[in-house]
């Protein structure tokens, strides 16, 4: 179960760093941001924003998991 959230929430966060970098001007940067170099630096730039992301919050949620250890 733990390994179905972990996916899920990774892909959930790699779906949002793609939406959230469509805002961002790639040609200031890129040559060509339309190219397949550009698409591909696009798609690498999300995968390793939205795993940092789902990483953050799935250690989040085990943190918060083992707050009633606590007490």
């Amino acid at each position: 179960m733990s390994s179905m959230v972990s996916m899920t929430v990774s892909l959930i966060c790699i779906a949002f760093a793609w939406w959230a970098l469509q805002s961002v001007k790639f040609d200031l940067w890129i040559r060509n941001p339309k190219s397949p170099q550009g698409r591909l630096l696009h798609l690498f730039l999300a995968v390793v924003l939205g795993r940092l992301v789902a990483g953050f919050l799935l250690d989040y949620i085990s943190w918060s998991q083992l707050l009633r250890y606590m007490f």
